[in-house]
């Protein structure tokens, strides 16, 4: 791992783990160990674009299982978003090696926004880091929660 992305997942927000739920909450999918051949191209098509925000990481939003993963959960957190659909490839051999082939993106964690793919830990990193995130997040219908505490810093 890079310092400069050491440095920033280790300064993002660690919170607790429980129960994932869906509605404002997280809505997780795994097909169960040994995988399901659920990874078809048409499959996956319509996971990335069931939702506005997709992740297809290690572990669950709750329970990461990965530095990466994680890293990705927590920006998201940053930007108060809840809801987004989270698909736990650990748990499916195929839908972890199906969703590199789909979007030809190697490594894991993998984001999808409105259906397209935006990249993994770094590019999203990257993203927040620039403020292209809070603007991609927009296109969606999502505010940012970090509009939210710009403006409450700004008040005092």
């Amino acid at each position: 791992m890079s310092g400069s992305l050491g440095r920033a997942s280790a300064a993002l927000l660690h919170l607790g783990r429980g129960v994932l739920l869906r509605g404002p909450a997280l809505r997780t999918r795994s097909s169960g160990p040994g995988g399901s051949g659920l990874a078809s191209r048409e499959h996956l098509d319509a996971l990335v674009k069931k939702d506005k925000v997709v992740v297809f990481l290690k572990g669950t939003p709750q329970q990461p299982q990965c530095g990466f993963s994680n890293a990705v959960v927590q920006i998201l957190r940053l930007h108060g978003v809840t809801s987004y659909a989270a698909y736990d490839v650990l748990e499916d051999p195929d839908l972890r090696q199906g969703i590199k082939d789909y979007s030809n993106w190697p490594t894991i964690p993998q984001v999808y926004l409105n259906g397209e793919f935006v990249g993994g830990c770094d590019i999203l990193l990257q993203m927040h880091q620039n403020g292209d995130l809070v603007e991609e997040l927009k296109k969606l219908g999502i505010r940012s929660a970090l509009l939210d505490a710009n403006t409450d810093q700004d008040s005092k």
